[in-house]
């Protein structure tokens, strides 16, 4: 996972190349685990959408109107894919739906966090605060980890290695912002916390999928971790909360 670095580090361009990749490859996982329950999401409405969200992102990311007409037409795609009453479900057309919203779009708010002028620095706290939640909770919950969070959802994630998380996702976004935005370490501090809070929901969101279609991995992509869902899942939700933290509050 290391050349996520340099695409961090290098951002515009490359940055949004990058989410375009996770964003395509990740929705295309999210719809194979559904076709091992008979679900026939479409394929195409999501690349359509895809291209529509970045194209906005590359030539009219300060217009917000184009990104609610963006919400439009992704609805309106998914209900015109059930058109063919006879041949597709209810649940083709909601999980098209769904993916789009919760692959594509959750992802795209790295790019609109990289596109803020004054606080793009803290695109960094969406991958600390996430990674940082995933290592910390590990060896929390491995060394004392004793009272299970959710055993239903995820059997070896436990209370303690939940709070680890969190201690060492505000740690660590304390760190980067005492070493780099010393001026916004407070909000680093913050953004920490609820970092680590909702990069284990989007950890457990992920799972409860999972679980419910009875896969253990996305995919095989990247030896040792799964698919790109499985290591990104925790994104999904930090990048969103890191962009309206710095939009509404900050």
């Amino acid at each position: 996972m290391l050349p996520l670095l340099a695409v961090v580090f290098f951002g515009g361009w490359v940055l949004l190349a990058a989410c375009f990749a996770v964003g395509m490859l990740g929705v295309r996982e999210f719809y194979r685990c559904f076709e091992t329950a008979g679900v026939r999401p479409s394929y195409m409405t999501a690349n359509i959408s895809l291209l529509v969200l970045y194209g906005i992102g590359l030539f009219a990311p300060d217009n917000r109107q184009f990104y609610m007409f963006w919400v439009f037409l992704v609805m309106l795609l998914s209900f015109l894919y059930l058109f063919r009453i006879g041949d597709r479900k209810l649940e083709d057309g909601m999980v098209t739906a769904t993916g789009i919203f919760y692959v594509c779009f959750f992802s795209f708010h790295v790019v609109l966090t990289d596109q803020i002028d004054h606080y793009g620095v803290l695109i960094w706290l969406i991958f600390l605060s996430s990674f940082g939640t995933d290592i910390a909770a590990y060896f929390t919950g491995y060394f004392f980890g004793r009272h299970k969070l959710c055993p239903d959802i995820s059997p070896k994630k436990t209370v303690e290695g939940s709070v680890g998380g969190i201690l060492g996702s505000l740690i660590i976004c304390g760190f980067f912002g005492y070493l780099f935005a010393r001026e916004l370490f407070i909000h680093c501090l913050i953004i920490g916390a609820l970092g680590g809070v909702l990069s284990q929901a989007g950890d457990l969101t992920a799972s409860v999928f999972k679980r419910k279609l009875g896969v253990k991995d996305y995919g095989d992509l990247i030896p040792g971790h799964g698919g790109v869902l499985d290591r990104f899942d925790s994104v999904l939700f930090t990048a969103p909360m890191v962009y309206y933290y710095i939009v509404l509050i900050m």
